[in-house]
């Protein structure tokens, strides 16, 4: 019998499956990252990069900090939620693996 969660796993599964979701907190594993580095490091479009930061961010998974410094600066982090999902990340890349 399945038990009732009180949050279902769907939302967070579907962020996942998202197109550059799992590049995107893979390449901030190594530590906070700009606009432009994260672009670079995931070859995602930039209106798709822009989109997907924003859910990461609202899921808790990422932190945006802005520097009021001339020219501006983004940076974009992992925030301890974010920090912790990297073991599962991991075990589906060799999971993806063993599959061939």
């Amino acid at each position: 019998m399945i038990k009732n969660v009180e949050k279902p796993l769907e939302p967070v599964l579907e962020l996942l499956g998202q197109r550059g979701v799992y590049t995107i907190l893979r390449a901030l594993q190594g530590g906070p990252l700009r606009f432009g580095a994260l672009q670079q490091l995931t070859g995602l479009p930039p209106r798709t990069l822009s989109l997907r930061l924003k859910e990461l961010e609202e899921f808790s998974l990422i932190r945006r900090t802005e520097y009021h410094e001339v020219p501006p600066r983004v940076e974009y982090a992992l925030t301890p939620q974010g920090q912790a999902l990297q073991p599962a990340l991991e075990a589906l890349a060799r999971w993806q693996e063993e599959l061939g």
